[in-house]
């Protein structure tokens, strides 16, 4: 079992920056692959980007040049550098932790304004 717990969402103006963080609690030499992920009212969930245990990155077209994934390996934790926010950003943002399974976070909301 892995605990996944998210953090810093929050309501910034458009052009703003957040950085949301992800700490796993278990070894991240013990994990494939760690993700950030998004859900806007009414759609469906999207990967934002992920990063590997060889640290391949991966983005979504909308976000490639505006959010950057990296990781701490020392705290067991990804972070998402989200710059230039745009309202459509907005959504409830989780990460995800892939070892042999899935596991997801709480969420964390992330509200753009205009």
């Amino acid at each position: 079992q892995v605990q996944v717990v998210e953090s810093g969402g929050g309501l910034v103006q458009a052009g703003g920056s957040l950085r949301l963080s992800c700490a796993a609690s278990k070894s991240m030499f013990s994990i494939n692959a760690m993700g950030w992920y998004r859900q806007a009212p009414g759609k469906q969930r999207e990967l934002v980007a992920d990063i590997t245990s060889g640290g391949g990155t991966n983005y979504a077209d909308s976000v490639k040049g505006r959010f950057i994934i990296s990781r701490d390996n020392a705290k067991n934790t990804v972070y998402l550098q989200m710059n230039s926010l745009k309202p459509e950003d907005t959504a409830v943002y989780y990460c995800r932790v892939t070892t042999t399974r899935f596991y997801w976070g709480q969420g964390t909301q992330v509200t753009v304004s205009s």
